[in-house]
């Protein structure tokens, strides 16, 4: 089976959007693009290995739109060449058409789509962008591994790969690396469901009997 990674620039209140450039994606107003280029100095941690190693894209609509706008232009940079021949496999409702080569649309259910996809013949999968992918995915549990690139930055706004309705799991932490700028490099891979406990040694006070029952009745 097809392992698939998700691999996301995030600031420290949780955004991703937009990390690239000024005019990646402006779309709901923001304006802090480009917010990872000052912390890049060639030390890139885990995130060097995965993007230099062998894959095929797993995209959204308007991820894939940004990069068949930008890469086929940009060839002679490594990664440009690499993402030029690959395969991307591109995520969307839309009857647009997919016209940068090696693009395959996936269609109706996205756990569904992706199940299938990660059930065929080829190369291990890559998430980049594509904020809408990640709570269905990671719901269905099917994110082998994510690895979180933090900034040390707080944009107030922005798209994030987090969503209220995502399915509560644990996850355990399989690597973490700081680069000399301050960006946080952690992978995570699924554990099963969230654990809870309390640090309660005492029976509850007639205080907390009483709070606990204005929780219930809705007039705390």
């Amino acid at each position: 089976m097809r392992k698939l990674t998700g691999a996301v620039f995030l600031s420290i209140d949780g955004v991703m959007q937009a990390p690239g450039g000024p005019e990646e994606d402006p779309t709901s107003g923001f304006t802090l693009g480009g917010w990872t280029r000052p912390f890049f100095n060639g030390d890139m941690g885990p995130f060097e290995g995965i993007i230099s190693g062998e894959y095929d894209l797993l995209l959204g609509r308007r991820t894939y739109d940004i990069f068949s706008a930008y890469w086929p232009n940009n060839r002679d940079n490594p990664i440009g060449e690499k993402f030029q021949r690959i395969n991307k496999y591109v995520l969307t409702h839309s009857d647009q058409p997919l016209d940068w080569e090696n693009s395959s649309k996936l269609g109706g259910d996205a756990a569904a789509a992706v199940g299938e996809l990660k059930h065929s013949e080829g190369r291990d999968l890559l998430i980049q962008g594509s904020s809408t992918l990640y709570p269905p995915l990671l719901s269905a549990g099917l994110i082998d591994r994510l690895l979180l690139m933090t900034f040390p930055v707080l944009l107030g706004k922005g798209k994030s790969i987090f969503d209220i309705n995502q399915r509560p799991s644990r996850m355990k932490l399989t690597n973490h690396y700081v680069s000399g700028k301050g960006v946080i490099y952690t992978t995570y891979e699924p554990d099963g469901e969230v654990e809870t406990g309390t640090f309660a040694t005492k029976e509850p006070s007639q205080a907390e009997l009483q709070l606990r029952e204005k929780i219930k009745e809705g007039t705390w």
